[in-house]
């Protein structure tokens, strides 16, 4: 191995330790030094480096001995966000789809095999639930994920399930690659995506997704509500036509604007 490639390992791999502690002060939602050496069985000289250097950044805060996630990691969010266009054609969509039917409204994307919750709105009387901007979570656990994932390439869909897994968030998430692609070619037919409580216990949701000119998935908009208030008809007629209808104008913005 030559100079360059040595240098170049040591700079990986002290980039992958960086977000590794990130992550680490994000999952134990805030922690000091030893707390996350021990986390992630790393020398608590190396994790005092990396935090140190991070709040001098401005992308950690320390109080006392604890360290926490900075705001500063909001400009780059923000930025990112802001530069994507299907969320700048998408976001009113998302509003009027909230206000409409008074309940949460959603766009996810998929990104490194990932869905991530990119907008949020809220109706009026809405339980609160963690679907915040940025959150990633596992596709085929959410109506959202699974409606982008019924118009990915079977192919790239079997690459996502090895990377990640089909791990079981509740008693009703698909853990089963069959039964997947089996609800996935449901999901082409009706042109709408379901969650019965998959991914949080007592919720369900309607998903629809938004696709491109070419018929590929650009990201899916949803209606989620607690189970009691959108059984029957609701459920099966009311809001996927809504979703549908909502996903249609903004494939329209996207392909036009």
């Amino acid at each position: 191995m030559n100079h360059l490639e040595q240098t170049d390992g040591i700079r990986v791999g002290a980039t992958k330790t960086t977000f590794e502690i990130i992550h680490a002060l994000k999952n134990l939602d805030g922690a000091g030094v030893s707390e996350v050496a021990r986390h992630l069985d790393k020398p608590k000289t190396t994790v005092f480096d990396h935090l140190k250097t991070l709040e001098e950044l401005n992308y950690v805060t320390a109080d006392e001995d604890e360290y926490r996630i900075g705001a500063r990691f909001l400009d780059l969010g923000g930025y990112a966000r802001d530069r994507m266009k299907i969320f700048q054609v998408a976001q009113p969509q998302v509003d009027e789809l909230a206000a409409k039917t008074d309940e949460h409204a959603n766009l996810m994307i998929e990104e490194h095999g990932l869905g991530i919750f990119l907008y949020t709105a809220e109706g009026e009387n809405t339980v609160k639930l963690d679907t915040y901007s940025g959150r990633h979570v596992h596709l085929q656990t959410t109506a959202l994920g699974k409606a982008i994932l019924a118009h990915t390439p079977r192919e790239r869909v079997e690459e996502i399930l090895d990377k990640h897994g089909m791990p079981q968030i509740t008693e009703w998430t698909i853990t089963d690659r069959d039964s997947l692609f089996q609800e996935l070619a449901e999901i082409r037919e009706q042109g709408y995506a379901t969650d019965t409580e998959e991914r949080v216990k007592g919720m369900w949701c309607v998903a629809a997704p938004i696709t491109d000119s070419e018929g590929a998935p650009v990201g899916a908009v949803s209606v989620s509500a607690p189970k009691n208030q959108v059984q029957g008809e609701r459920f099966r007629d009311e809001l996927p036509s809504v979703v549908q209808g909502t996903a249609n104008i903004i494939e329209v913005n996207f392909t036009y604007i």
